[in-house]
């Protein structure tokens, strides 16, 4: 699914609202959830799953072409859980 369906699907579902402002609206929680997640907040969506960062530390990996090793920086790294109904509905279905 990609945002302008999203987008489509809302302005179908509420009357009365244009899809420039549904749109608008999408934006501001897509943007409002990454600035929480960048402030190292969680982000919870009852019903969908949550979002949070998990820190990852500097190691040593291996190229695999050449078996030479090489530093991996750290890095912060996005994961999502989803909530128990989530997972029904998909295994349902």
């Amino acid at each position: 699914m990609l945002k302008r369906d999203l987008v489509e699907k809302t302005t179908d579902c509420l009357d009365g609202y244009l899809k420039k402002d549904i749109s608008k609206a999408v934006d501001i929680i897509i943007e409002t959830m990454a600035e929480s997640l960048d402030q190292g907040k969680r982000v919870e969506i009852r019903g969908f799953g949550s979002f949070s960062l998990h820190y990852r530390a500097p190691r040593r990996g291996r190229n695999p072409k050449t078996g030479e090793e090489v530093p991996i920086e750290p890095r912060r790294v996005l994961v999502f859980r989803p909530s128990h109904i989530l997972k029904d509905k998909i295994n349902e279905g």
